[in-house]
């Protein structure tokens, strides 16, 4: 009888690290069998349809645009990026954490306990033919409770500061490539609100409206918000509001430069901050979402 052996090849550090659903671990391992009767099997990896990806690569000079769309000079990111090694560990880790702390966790359903009714029993014991049954609300009838069915419970996990603050970091590192940076265009639209003239300042760009484009600003200006509110591909950012998923779901990554100042000196390598910051920061954003669940509540009501 022949006999039987598994190898498995080895892993090569990859140059481009997927984060798709269906590609978080089995993007650069390749799996075969080996067999005197048969021939060797591969298992493909199954293609996502947009993959959340990331590179470890030095940031190029960034080109500096006006709103005309004329390049005006340049600009540069230094920031802290995780080895390659380990740069998909980290995102991954970091992603993972942001999607599952959004979660409510209010799903609940009623067991055969807490639904209303079945106290009386529907028929006698015995002598009737059927099956014996001793309320109306059992799960196997409809109307009934729910077995082993969601119930309130709490989703968020704990993840390091540090190593979220890396994670960012690389994730804007590698979206440097496709990055571009404008001059404060507030004043453009100080007047009132235009989105055709966004729309047209973002061509200018070198932008699609049609792609996916993130913008990070230090402040958006009410007239700049209204006139992108409109656009379902873009999304505004400020510091505070500045999330690991948006930036790896972006094709395209604007800054303003106050925001590469910013960037350069938050996650740069000579940034020397307290935990407190990163507190504060947390606290901010908790509130934010504290105050958008009421709203919402409200309007469910």
């Amino acid at each position: 009888m022949a006999s039987l052996s598994l190898s498995l090849s080895t892993p090569t550090t990859p140059t481009s690290l997927s984060f798709g659903s269906s590609s978080i671990f089995f993007s650069s391992h390749q799996f075969h069998t080996h067999n005197n009767s048969f021939k060797s099997n591969s298992f493909p990896v199954l293609p996502s349809k947009k993959p959340l990806s990331i590179s470890c690569k030095a940031s190029p000079p960034l080109p500096v645009l006006n709103f005309s769309g004329e390049r005006v000079g340049e600009s540069f990111l230094d920031l802290r990026s995780a080895p390659p090694d380990t740069a998909r560990a980290v995102v991954h880790r970091a992603v993972v954490t942001d999607l599952q702390n959004k979660r409510r966790g209010t799903a609940s359903t009623l067991t055969r306990g807490e639904v209303r009714g079945g106290g009386r029993k529907p028929f006698p014991q015995k002598k009737t033919g059927r099956a014996r049954r001793g309320s109306n609300r059992t799960p196997l009838r409809p109307g009934g409770g729910v077995i082993f069915g969601p119930k309130p419970r709490d989703w968020s996990i704990k993840i390091n500061r540090k190593e979220k603050r890396l994670a960012i970091s690389t994730a804007v590192a590698s979206a440097a490539a496709s990055a571009v940076v404008v001059e404060d265009f507030a004043a453009e639209f100080a007047e009132k609100p235009k989105t055709k003239e966004f729309i047209a300042a973002m061509k200018r760009w070198g932008l699609d409206p049609k792609e996916k484009a993130m913008f990070l600003m230090t402040e958006v200006p009410e007239n700049v918000r209204l006139s992108s509110r409109n656009i379902g591909t873009l999304k505004m950012h400020t510091p505070r509001t500045l999330n690991l998923y948006d930036i790896l779901d972006a094709d395209k990554l604007v800054l303003t430069q106050g925001a590469v100042d910013y960037l350069n000196q938050r996650y740069g390598g000579d940034y020397q901050g307290s935990d407190d910051e990163d507190e504060e920061e947390e606290e901010e954003g908790y509130e934010e979402g504290e105050e958008e669940g009421v709203v919402d509540g409200e309007e469910g009501k």
